[in-house]
């Protein structure tokens, strides 16, 4: 899936609320809590981590390339 943003970066919890993949912010951050999500690669903790484009977000088996 490609996720298209018009400012410089979107915050991780934000990005997956847009996506669907969390239905509100405490569900997001849960998500990351849990060690879900990983940023390029990487498992990443991060809730505030600031997302740019070609940077690739992968949780429960969703691959979100950002541009």
């Amino acid at each position: 899936m490609e996720f298209k943003i018009t400012t410089e970066f979107i915050e991780l919890i934000k990005l997956l609320k847009a996506v669907g993949i969390a239905e509100n912010g405490g569900h997001a951050k849960a998500i990351v809590d849990e060690g879900e999500v990983k940023y390029n690669g990487e498992v990443d903790l991060r809730k505030r981590l600031k997302v740019r484009p070609g940077d690739i977000i992968e949780v429960f088996g969703e691959t979100i390339t950002i541009s």
